[in-house]
């Protein structure tokens, strides 16, 4: 496997506080991508003006915001690129260190591997709720997942990220890319099209990223509706796998730590948050069902 041929894609909005830390950052890498290669929906800040300016070696291409999708535009910009292996990263995904590159591609040795990715820490200002479930979600032990898994696992076999994540090619072209349309959980369809094509899905626990979120809880409801929506149309791509009870498991894990730490008002925000997260993503489900009922009879 060649090293030299991997190109990085980031495709940002507003991204001014943050992009030339993350462009420097790649650029600091042990092993040197092949392009790095940002797409920027229209920003209203200096993020294409940075890149411009202190990144004149990075390729800038510029869409309109109402184009942007997040399998479309990535699907967009990936038939652009010209590496073998395709890294995605989103603007606020950090690199942990220099190795995070190097670290990510290895499992494509292996000739079956299609997709890899990343494990996401907390930033130092991460909630304590936030910082546990990242630990939870994103544990330290790397892990391959095949369709053997599927049965066992339902959909979280399927749970690759794009915020840090590699692809073969050769493997995306042939299973059809992205989803397009598509608002959220595009790494996620195409994870299910990978391992039921005979693909196999690597997480890669030391090719790390610094990256989480303090949400609020309209932002929770907001981002688990859409998930909702989509996950249910798209339950096919999915082989109707059986969603388990992952999101409980979390929720008593999360609790639990954080009546450990003493974090009673914690668990109790984050209790209030639970509740958000599963409206927003019942609410989604069902506004998906209805509306193709709707369709159905046109």
């Amino acid at each position: 496997m060649s090293v030299n041929n991997i190109s990085v894609i980031i495709p940002t909005l507003n991204a001014g506080a943050m992009i030339d830390g993350l462009l420097s950052a790649l650029k600091r890498q042990t092993i040197t991508p092949a392009e790095i290669i940002v797409v920027d929906s229209s920003s209203d800040d200096d993020t294409q003006a940075i890149v411009r300016a202190k990144h004149p070696d990075v390729r800038l291409l510029v869409i309109d915001r109402k184009d942007f999708n997040h399998g479309g535009t990535r699907d967009y910009v990936l038939r652009k690129s010209s590496g073998e292996f395709v890294c995605f990263l989103t603007q606020d995904a950090l690199p942990k260190n220099n190795e995070f590159l190097e670290r990510i591609v290895k499992p494509f040795s292996d000739e079956h591997v299609a997709l890899v990715y990343g494990r996401q820490l907390p930033r130092a200002d991460a909630r304590p709720a936030e910082r546990i479930v990242r630990g939870y979600t994103y544990r330290p032990q790397s892990r391959t997942f095949t369709q053997a898994d599927v049965k066992r696992l339902g959909i979280n076999a399927f749970r690759a990220s794009d915020v840090c994540a590699a692809y073969r090619r050769s493997a995306y072209l042939e299973v059809g890319g992205f989803e397009n349309p598509v608002l959220t959980n595009e790494d996620m369809f195409i994870a299910a099209r990978f391992l039921r094509a005979g693909w196999a899905i690597v997480y890669e626990a030391d090719a790390q990223v610094i990256h989480s979120h303090n949400f609020t809880f309209k932002q929770q409801f907001n981002r688990n509706y859409i998930q909702g929506v989509e996950i249910t149309k798209h339950s096919d791509i999915l082989g109707n796998a059986k969603l388990t009870g992952e999101g409980f498991s979390m929720l008593t894990y999360t609790m639990k730590e954080l009546l450990k730490e003493g974090e009673i008002m914690e668990a109790a925000r984050f209790f209030i948050d639970c509740i958000f997260r599963y409206t927003g993503n019942r609410k989604g489900v069902l506004d998906a069902k209805r509306a193709a009922r709707k369709s159905a009879r046109r």
